[in-house]
Order: C-alpha cells, then sequence, then structure tokens
C-alpha cells in the first residue's frame, strides 16, 4: 500500500532529510498508543535491528496513568523495571500529519526474550497462532464511530466537558449536506490514513449530534487491529490540530452511542472462505459451529468487547446497540448479525463500542469461534423480528457485571492462561473502585439541595 515503507526505503527517505523521526509505539491496555519518538539516526542503527526499553507499567497503570496495585507483572515491589519494545518492521509506514514522521508498531518482551503475554498483540498473535495450526486465517474490519466537536480538547477539559458544540446540530445520518459541513476535517483524516498505508472505503454520518464514521478496507486480523489503533490516535491528532476534538466513548452523551462493529470470517491457507457453504443462511458447518460459539461465550468474553465503565450505558433498546444474545441474518437489532454472501459472507459483532480495544476484542473472537468449532457447538435458529423483545438473554448491564463473567469463565482460563485472566480482571477492579469513590455531577445535581 502506498505509505508503508520497508527498511530500505525508510533509509533512504532519512538520507534524503525527508524523515528524521519514528515513532516506537505499542498498545496499552486501554488501546491507546505509548512509546517513543526516535532520532531516525538512532532507529536505523540500533533500534532497527534490536530494540528499545520501556517502562513496564505501560500495562499496569490506569486510563490516569496511576499506578495501581494487584498486577503481577508490573509493582513497586518487582522495582517497576523495564520491558523490551520489538519493532515489527512489517508494520513502517509514514505519518502525513507530522512533519518528517515514521512510525513502527513494536511487540513487547522480557529481557530474557519471552513474551510479555499480557499484552494486548501478544494476546491476539497466540489466538491467530491457533487458528494457524488449523490451517485458518482471520480477515477483520472494523467500524469505528466518533462525535466531533467544534472545541478544542483544552477548552473541553477546562470546561469539564459541558457545553460542548457538535459539528452538526441535527441527525446527518447518510446526509450528504450534513456532512458536507464537516468534510474539511473528515477528508484530511481520511488522507492522512491513507498516506499511513491504510485502504479508505468510504465516510458518512451518523445519529448522534457531530456523529460520523470513516470505514477502511479488511485486512488480517493484526494488521486491521494495527491500523485501528493508528487510525483512533491519528484522527484526535489532526482535530487537535484543528482546533476542534473527537471522542470514541462508548456513551458520550444521552443520545446514540460510538460503536465499533467488528467484521470476522475465516479462510484457509490458500484463501478460500471456510465460513460460508450449502447450509441455511449460505453456511458451512464449521460456519455454524464458529457463530454457535460466539452465542455461547459473548457474555462471559464481554469483558474484552466492552472494557469500561461507560461502556455499558451504550446498550439500550431501541438504539442501534445490542442488549440481546441473539444472531440474525443482516439484523440489526441482534448482537450478531450475518451479512454478505460467498466469499464476502462474515459475522458482525455489534457488542463492542468506540471504546474497545481490537487486539483483546478480535482475540475473544476467535478464542469463542475456536470453542465453538472445537466442541460442533449446534446453532439455534436465526432470529427474525426484533430482538430487543425477544425475552433473550442480555448483555452484561454493567462492568461489575462483565468481571464476575469473566472470573468464572472457563473459556478465558483455557484460551488466554491464568496470567492474561487475572490481570485484565485487576483492571477492572482498578476502574469499579475509581468509580465507586467518585462523587458525580449526577449526586450533586440531585443530592446538594435536595437532601
Amino acid at each position: 500500500m502506498p505509505g508503508t515503507l520497508t527498511i530500505e526505503e525508510l533509509r533512504d527517505e532519512v538520507f534524503s532529510g525527508r524523515v528524521d523521526t519514528v515513532l516506537l509505539a505499542v498498545v496499552d491496555m486501554q488501546g491507546r498508543l505509548q512509546g517513543k519518538r526516535l532520532s531516525a539516526r538512532y532507529f536505523l542503527d540500533e533500534v532497527s535491528a534490536h530494540a528499545a526499553e520501556g517502562c513496564n507499567y505501560l500495562l499496569a497503570v490506569d486510563v490516569d496513568m496511576n499506578t495501581v496495585e494487584g498486577y503481577a507483572m508490573s509493582s513497586w515491589e518487582r522495582g517497576y523495571g523495564d520491558f523490551v519494545m520489538r519493532p515489527d518492521l512489517g508494520t513502517l509506514r509514514r505519518v502525513p500529519w507530522h512533519e518528517g514522521t515514521a512510525m513502527v508498531m513494536a511487540d513487547l518482551a522480557w529481557e530474557d526474550g519471552s513474551d510479555v503475554v499480557a499484552s494486548p498483540r501478544q494476546i491476539l498473535r497466540r489466538q491467530l497462532a491457533r487458528l494457524a495450526e488449523r490451517g485458518l486465517r482471520a480477515y477483520v474490519g472494523t467500524e469505528l464511530e466518533f462525535c466531533v466537536y467544534n472545541t478544542s480538547y483544552e477548552d473541553a477539559w477546562r470546561g469539564a466537558y459541558r457545553n460542548l458544540e457538535p459539528a452538526n446540530l441535527y441527525n446527518v445520518d447518510y446526509s450528504l449536506l450534513g456532512t458536507s459541513r464537516v468534510e474539511p476535517l473528515l477528508r484530511r483524516i481520511r488522507r492522512g490514513m491513507e498516506g499511513a498505508g491504510m485502504y479508505v472505503e468510504s465516510a458518512k454520518g451518523e445519529c448522534n449530534l457531530g456523529q460520523h464514521e470513516i470505514a477502511f478496507r479488511y485486512d488480517e486480523a493484526l494488521v486491521t487491529c494495527d491500523n485501528h489503533a493508528i487510525y483512533k490516535n491519528g484522527a484526535k491528532e489532526i482535530a487537535a490540530q484543528e482546533g476542534r476534538s473527537i471522542t470514541f466513548m462508548a456513551k458520550p452523551n444521552q443520545r446514540e452511542g460510538n460503536s465499533c462493529h467488528i467484521h470476522i470470517s475465516l479462510r484457509s491457507d490458500d484463501g478460500e472462505p471456510v465460513l460460508a457453504g450449502p447450509g441455511a443462511h449460505g453456511l458451512s458447518a464449521l460456519g455454524e459451529h464458529f457463530i454457535a460459539g460466539q452465542l455461547a461465550a459473548l457474555r462471559e468474553l464481554t469483558l474484552f468487547y466492552a472494557p469500561n465503565i461507560n461502556s455499558y450505558k451504550r446498550y439500550v433498546p431501541g438504539s442501534f446497540a445490542p442488549t440481546a444474545v441473539k444472531w440474525g441474518v443482516d439484523n440489526r437489532t441482534c448482537a450478531l448479525r450475518l451479512v454478505g454472501h460467498g466469499h464476502s459472507l462474515r459475522l458482525e459483532n455489534r457488542v463492542p463500542g468506540g471504546d474497545v480495544n481490537p487486539y483483546l476484542a478480535v482475540a475473544a473472537l476467535v478464542a469463542a469461534g475456536l470453542d465453538g468449532i472445537d466442541r460442533e457447538l449446534p446453532l439455534e435458529e436465526a432470529y427474525t423480528g426484533n430482538a430487543y423483545t425477544s425475552g433473550a438473554e442480555t448483555v452484561p448491564h454493567t462492568l461489575r457485571d462483565a468481571l464476575a463473567l469473566w472470573e468464572g469463565s472457563r473459556l478465558a482460563r483455557a484460551a488466554f492462561g491464568e496470567e492474561v485472566t487475572g490481570h485484565y480482571a485487576n483492571n477492572a477492579r482498578v476502574e469499579l473502585a475509581a468509580f465507586d469513590a467518585a462523587v458525580t455531577d449526577w449526586e450533586m445535581f440531585r443530592g446538594f439541595e435536595r437532601m
């Protein structure tokens, strides 16, 4: 893809003076890019062939970067040492929205060369390796929604996120007129991502005020997740350069939330689709088992689909965010939606919001599907009609509910291991403790005078 770089092309760019900085990026528990800005010459001379180091607290802090208790891999008792950032040179790319800058993703390892198993990128790699053992590959597309405000990030912070000015004042879902108001920003984001090696498909308005979506072509699972993380970070940076702000919060206000529908399909090593077949709705037997595995595991793996307190406020009946653990054919009221035909047949998981860590969510999708395939789980009939009124089991209502299901999950422990399940359970407990200790605006308005 245009915008991607080989190490030889980067060397030419550096020696010609067109690139002077290389971003070495890792993904943290929250799905954010963390890392270092390196001199391009130093990256070529030292880091590209070896590695760099970073404090291992990057996978043991909360959203505010506070050190917190309860993590086995990183603590005051262990001295908060370093782990190794190993550049994945296959991810080298330009960063057009920063002058003279390139970027590379990195995998995390310990000093002895062993993987940091709780790293999101490594969690996904292990699930993809399990697929590869069966001669299968996962192809994924993510659909991130976001809200644009004509308020800078700094002014939004100083104003306590009140009185934000949305970029659109009415519902612009599919509206060409309404989206034209924001097109200069959206075009700059699209062009920037194309310049960073991504295949942009389209942009459209959504229902919430100032809400939009930019869609990218599907790719192999790890590539898509890398692109997702880079795009999300880059879109915020570009908006900030324009004096605006973007939020991917799952539920930024009382209107429709920001979703991140994830589409997944499986292919054999020779590129043949394996979910498609002669069965009902164009499914193969393997495809039926794959979807059955998703249904069986959805509630207990929701922690990887909805990782934050705010994530669960999106699940409102009639809001296009799912509540019922059901699957249907092109049915947007279900948590799982089957779309496409033949080679394009794929499953859409509608549970994740814009705050999702894509590596963890896709790892959960693969783990659930493999469990369904290995146990040959039978698939229930596709749901027709309004799944909101189906009376089916529902997506967990709160992070606390999701944590309890995660900690009791046989599948989570078997697929991800005790270290990973414990690590992300602790992350949820940290968030719950912080929220439980907070005095909210809701409490102040409700109780300051009248209680």
